[in-house]
């Protein structure tokens, strides 16, 4: 996410190998360290790791795809929030403490295997035959997780305080979880909601009560906006898929060009104009983890990533009925996801810069105006589309506009 971050994806010794003999191999076991003064950026297996991720997303939207109501959705936001904090708390340990060793490796990659394990079930989590085996593999995220900040609290004595916290909140959420298994619906799904919650205070209260421990600033951005880019590509999925099952229909075509059309947009406004300022308010903000403007950055990209997600099933909804037939809730699922979109960039870059009137008219002028679309939309989806697609590049427009006027200089053209 951006030139800076762009180019250090082969300064890690993963990526690089044996450059000038054995002198310069890696370490096959490297003690844990703070790493958040290393020229850094994402590494292959990081890479890796995420496409995982990306298979539970998927199996997500296509169970979605098939129980369009209310029940659907809240099926699908509850399991994406479970599968991105899954993320989240993996991706701000490798931010710290990340050495990429051969024991390091073994456990990111073992737990890209338990994350598989959610993908297979996570269609069935809620209800079916995979609640169980959706369990297990989160716990095992857990476990692995906290064997990783036992590692580091070994070695790093000065961070011992922050890893309490996030151990703590780990092993609590794993008894949670494993209770869960031996409880009946609905009990099994409110013990998984109070295990993440607890979790979830865990970047705060390491903020308010831990020592001033840094995030690397330049790695953080790297990562979130990687996953941003793979969640948007279940739009173009989307629109693929619409395509083939309409049989090059000329009106499902024109609402897939429609479509692609919003989900270039998006990727426009978070990247080029609201996800690249508050990457660099963060980054320009010596007290960005103290005051706690990081953690805003970090939990505001959870409506954001949840709109984009959203935001692909509703493109493909619109592409399988473009003439009259689209459901309700085929068509709140596109609008609610495209303003859910915008008020994540909202949150990510008034929580950053710590001043939310920088969101105001440039996004959050956007979200009502979605809204109204989706309310008055009930005859032609294609027209509807075309309206979305419009204002989406009305939005990128001004935005550029705004930012160009900004005193924030931004790394990205």
């Amino acid at each position: 996410m951006g030139d800076r971050a762009a180019g250090h994806l082969g300064d890690h010794p993963d990526d690089t190998g044996d450059t000038a003999g054995a002198g310069n191999r890696a370490p096959l076991l490297e003690p844990p360290r703070l790493r958040t003064q290393d020229d850094r950026g994402a590494t292959r297996l990081e890479l890796f790791f995420d496409l995982a991720y990306v298979l539970v997303i998927h199996q997500l939207a296509l169970a979605l795809n098939k129980d369009l109501g209310w029940h659907g959705v809240a099926v699908f936001t509850g399991l994406f929030v479970v599968t991105w904090w899954s993320w989240v708390t993996t991706t701000l340990y490798a931010n710290r403490f990340d050495t990429n060793d051969i024991l390091y490796r073994v456990l990111k990659l073992a737990a890209t295997f338990a994350v598989a394990v959610m993908a297979a079930s996570a269609s069935t989590a809620i209800g079916g035959d995979g609640t169980v085996a959706f369990g297990v593999g989160y716990i095992a995220t857990r476990v692995i997780l906290a064997g990783l900040y036992l590692r580091a609290w070994r070695h790093i004595i000065d961070a011992r305080v922050t890893i309490n916290l996030y151990f703590a909140a780990t092993v609590i959420s794993i008894a949670i979880w494993t209770i869960a298994l031996l409880t009946p619906s609905p009990i099994t799904y409110i013990l998984w909601g109070i295990g993440i919650a607890i979790e979830a205070m865990a970047p705060f209260a390491a903020t308010h009560w831990g020592p001033d421990l840094p995030l690397h600033l330049e790695h953080l951005p790297e990562r979130f906006g990687l996953f941003v880019i793979l969640v948007l590509g279940e739009s173009i999925s989307a629109i693929v898929l619409g395509m083939q099952d309409t049989h090059w229909d000329w009106s499902s075509t024109l609402v897939a060009a429609v479509g692609f059309t919003i989900a270039a947009s998006v990727w426009w406004m978070y990247f080029d104009i609201g996800g690249a300022e508050a990457k660099t308010e963060i980054q320009e903000d010596d007290s960005a983890v103290g005051s706690g403007r990081a953690d805003g950055y970090i939990y505001g990209h959870l409506p954001l990533v949840l709109g984009a997600a959203l935001l692909g099933v509703g493109i493909e909804q619109y592409v399988l009925h473009p003439v009259g037939e689209l459901s309700a809730a085929g068509r709140w699922i596109l609008c609610g996801g495209l303003a859910l979109f915008v008020t994540g960039v909202c949150a990510v870059l008034g929580w950053s810069s710590g001043n939310w009137k920088t969101t105001i008219p440039w996004p959050a002028l956007a979200i009502p105006v979605v809204l109204v679309v989706g309310l008055i939309d009930s005859a032609l989806p294609y027209a509807s589309a075309i309206v979305l697609a419009v204002g989406s590049v009305l939005v990128v427009v001004t935005g550029i506009v705004r930012r160009r006027r900004s005193p924030v200089e931004t790394t990205e053209t």
